[in-house]
């Protein structure tokens, strides 16, 4: 996930929506392709052409809806709505902003607290050697998500099979990839 600067004059959501991305989702026609083509939305509590219609109408209670929603905790950034959208609406970055705005806000939906365990372990991971290693980022996303035993039987199956290292292979310049991350979180 991207930061975003907050812009201080905008007053709804949509409007945020549009400082933040530049995508202006008034141009969403409702054709419905965004969510035939998403590979998840069969689990999300909205439709991703739900999503931007509760932005576009802007009525009492949908701004907390959206924020609070597992919907956009569980957009994969896979693009598919895009490459479907005959609007081109980047929902995909739409999606990040407004986990973005949820967090901010904390409004975050409880269920999606083991989903940004994952990303927040995953983040660490590439932070700290520059490229992932599974066994730290298996570890350190259970001390958070405290799913301790959760596929510990996978684990000796997949160390025999030559998928998780137990020490990481750090890459050269680990200093440059800790500069984006610090330029990142000052945003």
């Amino acid at each position: 996930m991207h930061t975003t600067s907050h812009h201080t004059d905008a007053k709804n959501l949509k409007d945020k929506v549009l400082q933040a991305t530049g995508i202006n989702i008034t141009e969403c026609y409702q054709c419905g392709k965004c969510t035939a083509g998403c590979p998840l939305n069969q689990e999300m509590d909205y439709q991703p052409n739900q999503v931007l219609r509760m932005l576009q109408a802007d009525l009492p209670g949908y701004e907390d809806k959206i924020l609070g929603s597992m919907s956009i905790w569980m957009c994969l950034a896979c693009n598919q709505c895009y490459s479907r959208c005959p609007q081109s609406i980047a929902l995909a970055n739409i999606m990040d902003f407004l986990r973005q705005e949820s967090l901010r806000q904390g409004k975050m939906n409880p269920k999606a607290r083991d989903i940004l365990s994952f990303h927040q372990s995953f983040l660490d991971s590439i932070e700290k050697n520059g490229r992932l290693h599974e066994m730290g980022l298996v570890i350190d996303y259970k001390l958070k998500s405290m799913n301790l035993m959760q596929d510990a039987t996978l684990a000796p199956t997949m160390m025999a099979k030559g998928k998780l290292h137990l020490f990481p292979h750090k890459i050269k310049n680990i200093q440059d990839i800790k500069k984006i991350f610090t330029k990142t979180k000052n945003k």
